[in-house]
């Protein structure tokens, strides 16, 4: 087995060039979404004592962990690159992992670093400030940890991925979807490692532990002991539809998933999605699965598991890592040059696709807005849905999200003198701003990111549209000359 230094040698290079990919014009970009701001803001709020929205989203410790950092900065740009860079990090994690276990060769962990790196989802989502690098990273953490669990039966193995489950926990609720999966890996198994000596109770007892914590946390903060699990119900079963007609969080769809990988993802991606298949046949009960099916089967499982809900590429976050390294690992059975050769121009059709879907659509005018909205004294604004304006205003609270045209009135009579029709509010399907689109314009700008069809498709889990009609909004937006209107009120 190549030694780690080999690794090493091959993996900080292509960690190097992975890096420049997801940073590239990342300067020059506006956080690409509502959470992305909103995150931004809580952080800030955090960091000076204030918890009221530390539950955000359930997800107490992304907050927590970026909160030193306002002591420091509390430029956007600053905690969007550190993102990006957690999630270079958790691909490096992954490369490691899976190079280590199938032994590959020092070129090979290079190559499949670079695979793995420029999916195109991957590098989309590495460029936001949300949970999403946090995410992957913890459950990769997970992934190797788990792995180590099935082939050695001991304590030490079960409570270490234990312990990456739990850290997941707290930075993104939907780590309680691995759960279902765990347990029919542990029913596979069947070494009853789980139920020897009391771990079970153990293992509850460290599940248990954070809610317990951040509980008394949200006590002295006045807020509910129970907050932090509320949420979970809130998201499963919500009170009321949002803002965008959206109220169900079930709707089963087999295809979604299938025609974003189709229309966006490198080709390879089917390769590791349907090449384990050959392998069913070495499965057998109480036998510790190979690399291969290991993989394999976290990603059969989310992929069906996300097809019986609200979908959002983002629904796969932890899957597309998972089906370029069993492409690769397929490929790897091939002499190297065809293999390098397949790998490459797979790399180079991504990196193709990163120009047409990521970078061409970077360049913000949000800046521009705020200069002329300073130029002319204008004072707080009104936005439409969208948060984009706020990391370029001063202060950024001057900037007022709506989602119907019944709040403007009141506002003007607060003192708020321009509306600034942003068209997030179609990426939402938000359509109460009909009004407004009549209305005559003192200054507009294009905002190319308001038009992309991974902007939308991000934001069909909130619309609750299905994939053709996603795109089809995102067509209609498309046709638009600008996105960004400042009107009067």
């Amino acid at each position: 087995m190549p030694s780690p230094y080999s690794r090493a040698l091959w993996l900080l290079p292509a960690l190097l060039l992975v890096a420049a990919v997801r940073l590239h014009g990342l300067a020059d970009a506006a956080l690409p979404d509502y959470d992305s701001v909103r995150n931004w803001q809580i952080v800030q709020e955090v960091a000076h004592g204030n918890l009221r929205h530390l539950f955000h989203h359930g997800s107490p410790l992304f907050s927590l962990v970026y909160a030193p950092v306002v002591w420091l900065t509390t430029d956007y740009r600053v905690f969007q690159h550190l993102n990006a860079l957690v999630a270079v990090a958790a691909l490096a994690f992954m490369a490691d992992f899976i190079a280590r276990e199938a032994g590959l060769r020092g070129w090979q962990v290079g190559l499949l670093t670079i695979l793995l790196g420029t999916s195109l989802f991957l590098t989309f989502s590495g460029r936001d400030f949300t949970m999403s690098s946090w995410s992957l990273l913890c459950f990769t953490g997970l992934l190797r940890a788990y792995y180590q669990r099935l082939r050695q039966a001991t304590a030490a193995t079960l409570f270490w991925a234990v312990g990456w489950l739990v850290l997941g926990l707290c930075f993104n609720y939907k780590f309680l979807l691995t759960l279902p999966i765990l347990g029919v890996l542990e029913w596979w198994r069947a070494d009853g490692l789980l139920w020897r000596r009391g771990h079970w109770w153990r293992v509850a007892g460290l599940l248990a532990a954070p809610y317990l914590l951040f509980g008394v946390v949200g006590v002295l903060a006045r807020l509910p002991w129970y907050l932090w699990p509320a949420i979970y119900y809130k998201v499963a079963f919500p009170d009321a539809a949002n803002a965008a007609g959206r109220a169900a969080t079930i709707r089963p769809d087999g295809l979604y998933y299938l025609r974003y990988l189709w229309d966006f993802e490198s080709g390879l991606v089917w390769l590791g999605l349907l090449g384990p298949l050959v392998a069913l046949r070495q499965l057998r009960r109480g036998k510790a699965l190979s690399l291969e099916l290991y993989l394999a089967s976290w990603g059969w499982c989310l992929l069906a598991g996300m097809s019986l809900l609200i979908k959002a590429p983002r629904g796969l976050l932890w899957g597309y890592g998972i089906w370029y390294a069993l492409a690769f690992l397929q490929l790897r059975r091939l002499p190297a040059v065809p293999m390098v050769v397949l790998v490459l121009g797979a790399v180079g059709l991504n990196l193709h696709r990163i120009q047409q879907q990521i970078y061409a659509y970077s360049p913000s005018s949000y800046p521009a807005v705020a200069a002329w909205l300073q130029a002319h004294q204008a004072g707080p604004v009104v936005s439409t849905v969208g948060l984009g304006l706020a990391p370029f205003q001063r202060p950024s609270d001057s900037v007022r999200a709506v989602v119907s045209s019944r709040a403007l009135p009141a506002l003007r009579q607060r003192g708020y003198q321009y509306v600034l029709l942003d068209s997030y509010w179609r990426v939402t399907n938000v359509a109460a701003f009909d009004t407004l689109q009549r209305q005559p314009v003192v200054a507009a700008w294009r905002e190319p990111l308001l038009t992309s069809p991974l902007l939308f498709l991000e934001h069909s889990e909130f619309t609750g549209l299905g994939y053709e009609a996603t795109l089809a909004r995102q067509q209609a937006a498309r046709r638009d000359s600008v996105q960004l209107r400042l009107i009067r009120l």
